[in-house]
């Protein structure tokens, strides 16, 4: 009998992107949703203060969930092309060895966070107002974010099982039972921005429950304790593709250190307020884009482990016309709509006032950054880390933080908004060159 999995290798092309591609994007959705209703309740029923902590405390439960994150798709790699190949063991030796780094990993870095909290939270940018809220949503948030990571572990393998519907249950699961607890620990019980902690860390508790649930009884992969035994060349493969998404949530969490300080010092607190609304809202619009991105890697891994070039040829060209059509129609909204959604999140009238203008320039190259996305998923699909290495870390690293650190000593706070798109453009620029290469050769069509 077929596994699931085996589809991957054999289903019309377009359908399968969209079979793996809507419960992601669903998925991603209701994870961005939950974000988005927490910013808003936390900045309507605390204020602006408390948009501009969460903004602070953000990037360091980031940092740590990126393990799960980061281990989860680079491992993710190593298990698709091992079904593609064949090879259930490694399969199974791959999801054990991520399980076993991600918990490892995450809890030294919650262990650091607890024992360096206050100086953590001021070299992330809580400055004045900002540092006492910071530290009473930051403790919650920490503790909980191993949960977090592995729940990300999960949902990466669950894709490659070819099972994005139990995915996407697993992201809406969360979701739901955030916006519930905000409610209930904000607005009933008046707990504040620790209420919020509070309701965040309870629903990755959520959504770790479900995830064991699935591979206790849904899941295919049924590792063994010999599966958790350290192999070397098999971590040194996990370590090598996790380190292009570790690395790009780590220059993640860097820029968000560095847009903080540089906010505060040109704008004070209003201007790390309207980058917490900002930043939302990036992963609140391109949900879809970034569904698609992750319902590609899977089918690109799978192919490229099976020798299927021209299949992975065609879910690159695919995935790029659905991503950037989707693209498009979103920076309309954007453009369209920028001034009502300012005040969606806060009745501050300056803060409204200067959100709009804000938001419009940086997601004014939204429409592009299909290709970037897509060519430095391939290449972490295929496996070659390097290469998806420096493509992922081609926008935040290469372009975007040196932008930020001159653009703005000229032209003030437009200088931080206008760093956004110039990066986009630039790093959509190389990403193509790398990728048209690789069309023209390994996937060169026969």
């Amino acid at each position: 009998m077929a596994s699931a999995s085996e589809g991957l290798g054999t289903q019309d092309i377009k359908k399968l992107l969209m079979k793996q591609a809507i419960p992601a994007s669903v998925g991603i959705l209701f994870m961005t949703v939950n974000i988005l209703v927490d910013t808003i309740f936390v900045g309507k029923w605390i204020g602006p203060i408390a948009i501009a902590a969460l903004t602070v405390v953000t990037p360091v439960a980031f940092l740590i969930a990126s393990i799960g994150l980061s281990i989860g798709v680079g491992g993710t790699s190593v298990l698709s092309r091992a079904l593609g190949e064949g090879d259930k063991q490694k399969a199974y030796a791959a999801f054990g060895h991520q399980i076993a780094m991600t918990f490892l990993l995450s809890s030294v870095l919650v262990i650091l966070g607890l024992f360096f909290s206050e100086d953590m939270l001021v070299l992330f940018g809580a400055k004045g107002k900002i540092l006492a809220p910071a530290k009473e949503f930051l403790y919650p948030i920490l503790l909980a974010a191993p949960l977090q990571a592995l729940c990300s572990v999960g949902n990466s393998v669950i894709r490659a099982e070819d099972k994005s519907k139990f995915a996407m249950i697993g992201m809406i699961v969360p979701a739901f039972g955030n916006v519930l607890l905000d409610i209930l620990f904000i607005k009933i019980f008046n707990w504040g921005i620790f209420g919020a902690a509070m309701a965040t860390a309870l629903s990755f508790l959520m959504a770790f429950l479900y995830v064991v649930w699935f591979f206790l009884y849904k899941s295919e992969l049924k590792i063994r304790p010999k599966h958790f035994i350290p192999q070397p060349k098999l971590i040194g493969e996990i370590s090598s593709l996790s380190a292009t998404t570790f690395s790009r949530q780590g220059v993640i969490s860097i820029l968000s250190v560095l847009l903080n300080h540089v906010l505060f010092n040109h704008g004070g607190e209003n201007a790390v307020t309207i980058y917490g609304i900002i930043s939302k809202m990036l992963m609140f619009a391109l949900f879809p884009v970034n569904g698609i991105t992750e319902g590609f890697l899977p089918v690109a891994g799978f192919n490229y482990g099976a020798k299927k070039f021209t299949r992975v040829r065609e879910s690159i060209f695919t995935s790029i016309k659905f991503a950037g059509i989707i693209a498009i129609l979103i920076y309309a909204v954007i453009l369209i709509f920028a001034n009502p959604i300012a005040t969606i999140f806060s009745n501050d009238a300056k803060i409204v006032a200067d959100t709009p203008n804000a938001l419009r320039w940086v997601f004014a190259a939204s429409p592009i950054i299909a290709i970037q996305l897509i060519g430095a998923a391939y290449f972490q699909a295929a496996g070659k880390a390097i290469k998806a290495l420096l493509l992922t870390l081609t926008k935040q690293g290469f372009f975007l933080i040196p932008l930020i650190l001159i653009l703005p000593d000229k032209f003030g706070i437009f200088g931080v908004w206008i760093a956004f798109p110039i990066a986009d453009i630039l790093a959509t620029i190389v990403t193509a060159i790398f990728l048209t290469k690789e069309l023209k050769t390994k996937l060169k069509p026969s």
